[in-house]
């Protein structure tokens, strides 16, 4: 892993206009969006996107997030169907991406959709993020901004801390407030299917729906959102979900008020919101420590519990040997 210090910039206006200049050169700028720190390129520069799969040490089979300012521009390169125009409608700019078809013929990138007939594609709601795409004038391919399968950026020093030298700028606009993934939903077919749930619950998908179905994992040899693969977001030790208390040698992860006082806690109160905010920030807390592993206490599968969860169960799975 990358140790080096990145360039870290305040993200003035000035450091936007000159991000930009750098994306339109082929290279890769991290900018923060309102759930983690995306590592971004120009989508539709093959090398640039190539060398985001490289820096990050990514699979090429699993697909990009395309970052668009608004519906307009996310109308020149999918097809957007009455269902997704619904959901784009109620949550962008926001934390839903979207899995559509990819409109013939179209400029992104075929290796930023991982060579499908599909693109995932989000507007998001940080202002920093907005004003990078409109100065660039054209789509962003963004994954997180951090060594694959690691845990993910919600701060400008994590990016640095993970991917170092690898990438030519890092935009500092402060913590992630959401704090974990967008929520991705393949709107292709009549029934709209979550595939990664995130930062917009399945609750607040379905009162603008009605039903949704779900299916986190990949279907073989096709992934067709980030986040599918069944180890992912880890920290360096071992993770244990669902405990009771540490057992020596852990660090201790706790969720609501009956918390050990000496561990860290996603949320004092209980407040799913908090504690998604918290999760990646107090893992990346954790692991500067060097603790030997991490216990984390039951998170209910309710709400924006049910993305934490994930993140939680894909971060414990077992190290491929």
């Amino acid at each position: 892993m990358a140790k080096s210090s990145g360039t870290i910039t305040s993200d003035t206006a000035e450091s936007i206009a000159h991000a930009a200049r750098r994306l339109d050169e082929g290279r890769m700028v991290a900018f923060p969006t309102e759930t983690v720190y995306g590592l971004g390129a120009d989508a539709a520069n093959d090398a640039a996107i190539a060398a985001v799969f490289d820096a990050k040490g990514r699979p090429r089979f699993n697909p990009l997030i395309i970052h668009v300012t608004d519906m307009d521009m996310a109308e020149r390169y999918v097809h957007i169907s009455d269902t997704a125009h619904r959901l784009a409608s109620a949550f962008w700019p926001g934390g839903l991406s979207l899995v559509l078809p990819r409109l013939e013929p179209c400029t992104v990138s075929l290796l930023a959709g991982a060579g499908l007939d599909t693109l995932a594609i989000r507007c998001p709601a940080h202002p920093t993020a907005q004003a990078l795409i409109t100065a660039l004038g054209r789509p962003i391919a963004a994954p997180s901004a951090n060594i694959f399968g690691a845990v993910s950026p919600t701060t400008a020093e994590h990016v640095a801390q993970s991917l170092g030298g690898a990438v030519d700028m890092i935009l500092d606009g402060g913590p992630c407030y959401a704090g974990i993934e967008s929520t991705v939903i393949d709107a292709c077919g009549e029934q709209p299917i979550i595939l990664r749930p995130g930062a917009v619950t399945q609750e607040e998908i379905e009162d603008v729906i009605g039903k949704v179905a779900i299916t986190t994992k990949d279907g073989g040899n096709t992934i067709r959102s980030p986040g599918m693969l069944e180890r992912h977001y880890a920290p360096n030790c071992q993770l244990r979900i669902n405990a009771t208390a540490a057992k020596p040698g852990e660090a201790f992860l706790g969720f609501g008020p009956n918390t050990p006082p000496n561990a860290l806690n996603l949320s004092q109160t209980g407040d799913l919101k908090e504690a998604a905010a918290n999760l990646f920030a107090m893992l990346h807390k954790i692991e500067q420590a060097r603790a030997g592993a991490i216990a984390v206490m039951p998170v209910p599968e309710i709400g924006l519990g049910r993305a934490i969860n994930d993140r939680l169960r894909r971060a414990a799975a077992t190290r491929a040997s």
